[in-house]
């Protein structure tokens, strides 16, 4: 089977990340409209209940609905980066389907992926961080270093300089007749 073009690997798995792509854009939309709901009934305390459970997380007190929003915040700034590295993938997957994998504007989008793949890394540190100061029972929530992730950093950053290289080389071998 072929790895470029119409009809090939790339093309299947461009589908698939159309699918990851809309379906994650949904979920935005949920996450969104549950914080919007969670501010307003922070208004009427009594419709909100004595606790809150998102996952194993609870939180309960007085901060309730401020508290379960930032916490929705967080997951919509995960689902909002994950939409950044699934959108960058679906462009550089169009390129492989046209055929042409050392296009220029892949560089970029390899580094928009690792460093948006960072920037979700630090934010899981941040929310660990938080997530012990404010919320009870957040014990699940992990903050150590996760090496495979930062390991998938240089990664990406590696092989945007070889799509780099590739693009000039592509380039010097237009100029020749």
């Amino acid at each position: 089977m072929r790895t470029l073009g119409h009809g090939s690997v790339s093309s299947f798995l461009k589908v698939i990340l159309d699918v990851f792509y809309f379906t994650l854009l949904a979920a935005a939309a949920v996450v969104a409209l549950g914080i919007v709901a969670v501010l307003l009934l922070s208004f009427r305390p009594d419709l909100l209940g004595s606790h809150l459970k998102i996952d194993e997380l609870r939180i309960e007190g007085p901060w309730l609905g401020p508290l379960a929003a930032a916490a929705l915040l967080g997951i919509e700034l995960y689902i909002a980066g994950s939409i950044i590295i699934v959108g960058r993938l679906r462009m550089i997957f169009r390129t492989l389907i046209a055929g042409d994998p050392f296009h220029p504007d892949n560089v970029p989008r390899l580094r928009v992926i690792g460093s948006a793949l960072a920037a979700l890394e630090i934010g899981r540190y941040i929310a660990a961080a938080l997530s012990h100061m404010f919320f009870h029972g957040a014990e699940h929530v992990g903050g150590s270093i996760n090496l495979t992730t930062w390991f998938a950093v240089l990664v990406i950053v590696v092989l945007a300089e070889v799509f780099r290289e590739g693009a000039r080389l592509r380039g010097e071998a237009e100029l020749t007749i």
